[in-house]
């Protein structure tokens, strides 16, 4: 059943004022005993009643979100879900398909925000106040090549252009799969945030080898490469064989990347 916005006590929207004053992404528990120096306990009963008379709207247990004042109904659609998402996922960053359209390198539409973060996530696609949310669980070790960006009034860390292509090489799923990968491959180097070097060092940094496994081939295949800069990426190729794309397992290996490919992407890539 859908709460109606009802009126609340004068002690009850004194909390209410604190809690929006505190300009928060999303309200906990947590956070709202340290703002209204209360326990855990009494500030979930807060937030309870708060939530029952329409004044906050419930994401998830335990977790709630403002309710705009010109709203006649608490159920709204988050008007941030990039926000959203930091406050369910911290520590966490935008990356993948998401950061690709940010940066300008890809047209897709995808209908998913995708979200890396150092937590340990049971469900890892949610829908949640109107947003849906993928999210792929990293080592802290590769909580890099961030970069603070304003959503509204809070700022979010979104991967930025070199490490939007090394974690799309890293794990092809993330921005939908090999081809989305060599798409986006192709619009950075054409692009101002070109840094052939940042995308070695952010391809060492993720002690991944089959990052330049995959990189190498595809850029041989498409020519995408200045003088010394392929030989820089075979160097890091180790023993053991890769697949290019994990979610379609190749048949022919390619004896010079350790790669296992589709049998059609071995004489090119178009």
């Amino acid at each position: 059943m859908t709460p109606k916005i009802s009126g609340i006590g004068k002690k009850e929207r004194t909390f209410l004022a604190l809690l929006l004053k505190a300009n928060l992404p999303a309200i906990t528990a947590k956070n709202t005993s340290e703002i209204l120096e209360i326990t855990q306990a009494r500030a979930l009963q807060i937030l309870s009643l708060l939530a029952k008379k329409g004044w906050l709207s419930r994401v998830k247990q335990g977790i709630y979100t403002p309710v705009p004042l010109q709203s006649e109904n608490p159920n709204v659609m988050v008007d941030e879900p990039w926000v959203l998402a930091k406050a369910l996922f911290e520590p966490c960053y935008i990356g993948g398909w998401s950061a690709g359209e940010y940066w300008g390198f890809t047209e897709q539409i995808f209908n998913s925000i995708m979200v890396f973060s150092t937590k340990k996530i049971h469900e890892h696609e949610m829908h949640l106040k109107g947003a849906n949310f993928t999210v792929k669980t990293i080592k802290k070790e590769r909580m890099f090549g961030l970069k603070n960006i304003w959503q509204g009034r809070h700022k979010v860390l979104i991967s930025d252009p070199t490490k939007t292509i090394i974690d799309a090489f890293n794990d092809p799923a993330v921005v939908g799969g090999i081809r989305m990968s060599i798409d986006l491959l192709s619009l950075y180097l054409k692009s101002e945030h070109k840094n052939l070097q940042l995308l070695l060092d952010y391809g060492l940094q993720m002690k991944n080898t089959a990052v330049f496994k995959r990189l190498g081939f595809c850029f041989e295949k498409n020519n995408h490469y200045e003088s010394d800069y392929l030989e820089k990426m075979r160097a890091q190729i180790k023993s053991g064989y890769s697949q290019l794309d994990p979610s379609s397992p190749g048949e022919s290996l390619i004896t010079a990347w350790n790669l296992w490919v589709p049998t059609i992407w071995k004489r090119g890539i178009s």
